[in-house]
């Protein structure tokens, strides 16, 4: 069930695993929006301040993301208030739900030590182009090309998230380089009410409806 607040209103009950969606406008953003028929073309991970930037950082929601920003690109940590100021297009919340919040709390640590040991990390094009277009992959020609096995040396953002998640316990068997970021949103990990925090009111096409166990391989 879709809400729209404001993210002051929601951002005291924001924890650790949530995901933030987005939906973005530029060229790359349309093109993904063809491929995968998903209003969303980029996912972050809430994550906890690290402890030994806490005097460095004012207090606020960090995510971990894959992305291109400000003339860098790779991994990298943000602070989401700066993300929803400054991001042009649309913005969602996904809180974990009661199951997967359980699952995550018991793995936060080596959830925070994975996504942490992935800073500064290259951004991955070329997976994300193979992710984006899985109705070749068992093309008998073309499923060479766009088919990705699971490489962590570099990372998009969906691909990320994914493996995040994987180490968290909450998704099981996923072959992290073939997730979309719409593949994310529709994973049956999260609470039935999630939040758009900036944008005109979209429904995600699919939200919550997917198994994750063993998503992305080839049969």
């Amino acid at each position: 069930m879709l809400d729209v607040q404001q993210y002051p209103e929601v951002k005291p009950y924001m924890q650790p695993g949530d995901v933030i969606a987005f939906g973005g406008k530029c060229l790359f953003s349309r093109w993904a929006k063809l491929t995968t028929r998903s209003a969303v073309t980029h996912v972050a991970v809430v994550v906890e301040q690290p402890q030994a930037a806490v005097s460095d950082m004012q207090p606020g929601k960090l995510v971990v993301e894959a992305t291109v920003k400000d003339g860098q690109q790779g991994v990298m940590t943000n602070r989401l208030s700066e993300r929803i100021e400054t991001y042009q297009g649309d913005i969602w919340w996904l809180p974990l739900g009661t199951e997967a919040r359980t699952v995550f709390n018991a793995n936060q640590a080596a959830f925070h030590d994975f996504m942490f040991a992935q800073q500064d990390k290259k951004y991955d094009v070329l997976q994300l182009f193979g992710a984006a277009v899985d109705f070749l992959d068992e093309h008998p020609w073309f499923g060479r090309i766009s088919y990705n096995d699971e490489d962590f040396s570099s990372w998009f953002c969906s691909e990320l998230i994914a493996a995040g998640l994987k180490t968290a316990g909450v998704i099981k068997g996923v072959n992290a380089s073939e997730v979309t970021p719409h593949d994310i949103c529709r994973f049956e990990i999260f609470a039935r009410r999630y939040t758009q925090l900036k944008g005109k009111p979209r429904p995600i096409r699919g939200f919550n409806s997917l198994e994750a166990t063993n998503w992305g391989h080839i049969a």
